[in-house]
């Protein structure tokens, strides 16, 4: 089939699909990333009340029993890691996301969207827009604000993907899957670029000596999980040992993670040297790992930090007015959305590639304030910018909060509004004459039909 496009010149449906912006995987890749959706949904939904609980028991006539606990110091402290649960929660437990994350980011750069430099270009630009702008006017916005808030300039640019999809859950269950496809390789973007993040501008005093050192342990982790090893009990000691150097180096803890992940072969090489033996170490891991990351890990470190004690309506008013915390806000719902939806933009104006048939850009500014969901990374960069518990800390966790929620009801209200088009995209790629397991739509290439 062909049509013409607007200069007039024959297109045909694979030129289209080729020009597509969120062009439509293989069946295979398809339920691969929907069985990973499910996971973090439900670490979402964890997270969520995690959070819940966490708020409800510090504004609680309990709220110093909370503190306590967040405070209570355990760990040998002769390795220097006498630390708080709060502390642990945010080094030890996040490194178990950044891991999951890294082997992810690892599979998009090996097997996935991101080795192919016209797959990549949307999503990289995006996430990079997303980190640009809202950091750009969160400088702008506390210019002058004094007592070190420009050291927070990193908080509005990072995207929770566990919160966002318990969001897509309840509202936008027949999203698209290019568009969730979409959604998770933006996540896997911008958690690359929270870890440089990390790593390069919160990083106080390093120590150079236990960082070198931490490479002997993650050598040996590389030898062996490239030859396929999953013993335990010999891979644990080492990550672990890695773990505590880095830590020790003064570079944030859960940099290890990442580190760790990118060691982990995504494809299992035959005697050739190709890569036709099937998956590699990371899927085992990445299904292993990421129910204890969605399901604990996050959970956790969200229970243990999201708890600030509010004081009232007038405590919320003292925590908003704070200029970084308007910074934060303002980051969140008009830097993040803005900045990811005008980078796309700019991709399908200088590549002339064009929306999908059925969608538009309305589409593309709901997932865009999806993006504008920050929690996990934006506490834990609010905690390395500002110092755990302080009053600053404790004004940008107000902001989190209130930003990522505004975020979500912005996105809900227009995935909502759109949500007859997506159901019937979803049932035209659930059709299978052929009976054959696998819907025809990823067998033949066709086209998603109208949707407008």
């Amino acid at each position: 089939m062909t049509r013409l496009c607007r200069r007039g010149v024959p297109v045909t449906d694979a030129d289209r699909r080729r020009n597509s912006l969120f062009a439509r995987r293989s069946w295979g890749e398809t339920s691969r990333i929907t069985t990973i959706l499910r996971k973090e949904t439900v670490g979402g939904a964890l997270l969520l009340g995690a959070a819940l609980l966490a708020l409800i028991w510090s504004n609680s006539p309990w709220s110093g029993s909370y503190q306590a606990l967040r405070e209570h110091t355990v760990g040998p402290a002769g390795l220097h890691l006498d630390l708080s649960l709060a502390t642990w929660a945010a080094d030890g437990l996040l490194a178990v996301f950044f891991f999951v994350a890294g082997l992810e980011l690892k599979r998009e750069f090996v097997a996935g969207d991101l080795r192919e430099l016209r797959r990549a270009a949307v999503p990289v630009a995006a996430a990079v827009g997303g980190v640009v702008l809202p950091a750009t006017l969160y400088y702008l916005i506390t210019a002058g604000a004094g007592a070190g808030a420009s050291r927070g300039w990193a908080v509005p640019t990072a995207t929770d993907i566990a919160f966002a999809l318990a969001v897509l859950a309840v509202v936008g269950r027949f999203l698209p899957s290019a568009l969730r496809t979409f959604l998770l390789t933006l996540a896997v973007v911008d958690d690359l670029l929270a870890i440089v993040i990390i790593a390069i501008f919160y990083t106080s005093a390093l120590s150079v000596v236990p960082l070198v050192g931490a490479l002997l342990p993650l050598a040996a982790f590389a030898i062996l999980v490239q030859r396929r090893i999953r013993s335990w009990w010999l891979l644990l000691p080492l990550a672990a040992l890695t773990w505590v150097l880095v830590h020790e180096s003064g570079v944030h803890a859960t940099v290890a993670g990442v580190l760790l992940a990118f060691t982990v072969p995504v494809v299992r090489s035959t005697a050739a040297g190709g890569p036709d033996a099937g998956p590699g170490l990371a899927e085992h891991f990445e299904h292993r790992i990421r129910p204890i990351s969605a399901g604990i890990a996050v959970p956790v470190f969200a229970f243990l930090s999201a708890g600030v004690t509010i004081g009232g309506l007038a405590g919320l008013t003292t925590a908003l007015t704070d200029r970084v915390a308007v910074g934060i806000v303002v980051g969140l719902i008009v830097g993040k959305p803005v900045g990811i939806l005008a980078a796309t933009w700019l991709v399908s104006r200088f590549t002339r590639a064009d929306l999908d048939e059925g969608l538009n850009w309305l589409d593309v500014l709901g997932l865009a304030l999806l993006g504008g969901i920050g929690f996990t990374v934006s506490l834990l960069i609010g905690e390395l910018a500002f110092g755990l518990g302080t009053e600053r800390d404790n004004h940008v966790k107000v902001a989190v909060l209130a930003g990522s929620l505004l975020s979500a009801v912005l996105a809900s209200l227009i995935l909502r509004a759109r949500s007859r088009a997506y159901q019937r995209v979803h049932e035209a790629e659930r059709v299978d004459l052929d009976h054959d397991g696998i819907p025809d739509v990823f067998q033949s290439g066709s086209d998603r039909p109208p949707t407008r």
